[in-house]
């Protein structure tokens, strides 16, 4: 690997440049004026350097990216856009390797460098999506990491052989993460839903992320379950929930009781604040320590015509429904693109803090609010210390 020394760097949070040393894989020093004879050096030209972006939930199985376009006739419902994708994903050639590898090479462009995609679980198509995603990745060939849960887009305990499949897949390797969908909504059964989800991160040694999109009191008395199990499995802090609108929709003091337990379970939420779905209350997430993190949904696919793979204009989004106006505020955003995500995939600190994994984006701005506000070109991409993308 080979060491850099980046010139005039512009860190968050100060007004002077600086200069960065990378060795290691890591920020091995920062200081004015460093010199480290024999390495190799770029200058910054007073850009901002900023953590690389975590992308904590995508569908990069489902992508049409880099193909030719094709009009969505998805009906508005939920269950309309489950059925669409399934019935119509053999014709568009989904899951396709070619595309999610353009897609990849995209987000690496835009400063994402760690991704956890969920991909589809069905006896009617097998594991083919595991194996075109992680061609792709490989195609990449350490540009950027994939993690890949093995999720039950159209139900597990109602689409038999589907708890079969996601054994398979985790016990192969093909699949990193456990996944689950609506216990109650979809599934109709929700401890025997969990029991499976929590049976198989057990059996396999891998964390859970779960989708919940059910809303209201079905959706918050579903947080309790999956808190209560959590706490009750001893997996506390390897557990996600992605979307989960009910905690966006609850009353001032359900939300807060969900907030504390998802605290005190070190249970990650992540959100994409797509369309009109409930926002997330960030700002009391932050104040009991619940971590936030962030993801692209969909990009582009049968589910949506949606979605750029932008990690910085998914932060522009989150800050601009939440209302975060001032710049404080607007940085929480950022984090859940950042820090949060990397949380929620326990991923190692990473940045340009001295010791932190450096996993770097470079950008045309002077401030992190400005530079999710402007959402400025990236000039540089650093993956564990090595140029991903210049």
């Amino acid at each position: 690997m080979t060491d850099l020394l980046l010139r005039g760097a512009l860190l968050p949070g100060r007004d002077a440049l600086t200069d960065l040393l990378i060795a290691g894989g890591r920020v091995a020093a920062e200081g004015a004026g460093l010199c480290s004879p024999g390495t190799k050096e770029l200058d910054l030209g007073g850009r901002l350097v900023l953590p690389a972006f975590v992308d904590a939930h995508c569908h990069l199985d489902k992508t049409l990216w880099g193909g030719p376009w094709v009009p969505n006739t998805a009906g508005p419902r939920l269950q309309d856009k489950i059925d669409y994708t399934r019935t119509r994903r053999a014709e568009f050639g989904v899951a396709s390797a070619d595309r999610i590898e353009a897609l990849l090479r995209h987000v690496v462009s835009l400063g994402t460098t760690r991704v956890r995609t969920h991909t589809d679980v069905s006896p009617e198509f097998g594991l083919q999506g595991f194996h075109a995603v992680r061609e792709a990745a490989e195609r990449l060939d350490g540009l950027v990491t994939v993690e890949q849960v093995a999720f039950p887009q159209y139900g597990m305990l109602t689409n038999p052989g589907t708890a079969e499949l996601m054994d398979e897949a985790l016990r192969t390797g093909a699949a990193q993460v456990v996944g689950g969908i609506d216990p109650a909504g979809l599934e109709r059964d929700p401890v025997r839903h969990l029991d499976t989800v929590f049976g198989l991160a057990a059996e396999h040694g891998v964390p859970v992320d779960l989708h919940l999109h059910d809303r209201g009191t079905l959706g918050a008395w579903e947080y309790d379950l999956i808190i209560e199990r959590t706490l009750a499995t001893g997996m506390r802090g390897r557990v996600t929930i992605g979307h989960g609108y009910a905690l966006g929709d609850a009353d001032p003091g359900r939300q807060e009781g969900i907030v504390r337990g998802l605290a005190e379970a070190g249970i990650s939420v992540v959100t994409c604040a797509a369309h009109s779905d409930p926002v997330l209350p960030i700002r009391a997430m932050r104040a009991a320590g619940a971590n936030l993190a962030a993801g692209n949904d969909g990009i582009r696919d049968l589910w949506s015509p949606y979605g750029d793979g932008d990690m910085l204009a998914r932060a522009h989004r989150i800050a601009e429904r939440a209302e975060l106006y001032a710049d404080e505020e607007i940085e929480l955003a950022l984090e859940a693109a950042t820090h949060g995500g990397a949380r929620a995939l326990g991923l190692p600190a990473h940045g340009p803090e001295v010791g932190a994994v450096a996993d770097l984006v470079v950008v045309e701005a002077r401030t992190q609010a400005e530079a999710v506000m402007s959402r400025p070109s990236r000039t540089l991409v650093l993956l564990a210390g090595a140029v991903v993308s210049q």
